[in-house]
């Protein structure tokens, strides 16, 4: 397993970068309360912050980012109806879920409660209607890890329900700029609710990340996740002080930490001062 880059050393690289560019440069580093965290400006690539950034640890729900871009990348109907069947309970064993067997939504519905709600059978019905089935969408998703350079990253189901799906921090923020670059993942991934109909009956939906509906963040991309190996995580790209931040979060504790820790971060970024271009 990697060992993490001295924090003190990275920060150090990264504001003389940042001055010397004169962007702002961080003073401090942010007083995140989750195990692992990664900052990164998008717009020279320097990492603002980060602990245990190297490691891959268990990722819980994010790993449904990389199963949406493996089914959207398949480019299958969106409009197809597809049924939510024992399979799909059976492969998602422990979690809650109000989608009963026989239930049919179209692979757009399925996609937002994927993404926006964080629904495991959804979730897993889609990867199993992927072209040649669960498998190949799984090998799907390893081989799209490995595309984008997240050397890290494995996955051996599409839900996250597995501790067996891991990352580092490092590598899920090439995940989230990837998952930006796809418009159905950022509007999916961000609408407040949605409501899907079942036997003629409204369901709606929340999404699970409380600032998407905050109207003093602008968040373009984002999901949570729990399982208990992995703690609570967050991964979000947001335009914070004027500038795109891809913020990952991994092992809060507690059902708040994790918000907390993105205001935290948000506070710190809006406390830098320019300096002058040397």
């Amino acid at each position: 397993m990697a060992m993490a880059v001295s924090l003190p050393a990275m920060l150090g690289s990264a504001a003389a970068c940042a001055a010397a560019q004169g962007s702002l440069p961080p003073q401090a580093q942010p007083d995140v309360r989750s195990h692992a965290f990664y900052v990164l400006d998008e717009s020279d690539s320097t990492v603002l912050a980060a602990r245990h950034e190297h490691v891959p640890v268990p990722i819980a729900s994010i790993t449904k980012l990389m199963t949406a871009l493996a089914v959207l990348e398949a480019g299958q109907p969106m409009d197809e109806l597809l049924a939510i069947t024992a399979d799909d309970v059976r492969g998602t064993p422990g979690s809650h879920s109000r989608l009963a067997p026989g239930v049919r939504l179209s692979r757009e519905d399925l996609l937002r409660l994927a993404l926006m709600s964080s629904e495991n059978r959804a979730t897993h019905a889609l990867c199993r209607r992927y072209p040649d089935g669960l498998p190949a969408c799984i090998r799907a998703m390893n081989d799209k890890a490995a595309a984008l350079g997240m050397s890290s990253a494995r996955f051996v189901e599409p839900t996250g329900l597995s501790s067996r799906n891991v990352a580092s921090p490092e590598d899920l923020a090439k995940l989230v700029l990837a998952a930006s670059g796809n418009p159905l993942v950022r509007d999916y991934s961000t609408a407040a609710s949605h409501t899907v109909f079942v036997n003629r009956q409204p369901l709606i939906y929340r999404n699970t990340n409380l600032l998407v509906g905050n109207p003093s963040w602008q968040v373009s991309v984002q999901k949570t996740g729990y399982i208990s190996e992995a703690g609570r995580c967050l991964v979000m790209q947001a335009a914070i002080d004027g500038r795109q931040v891809v913020i990952v979060l991994l092992n809060s504790y507690g059902k708040l930490t994790r918000i907390a820790d993105a205001k935290r971060i948000r506070t710190w970024l809006e406390s830098m001062q320019p300096v002058e271009a040397i």
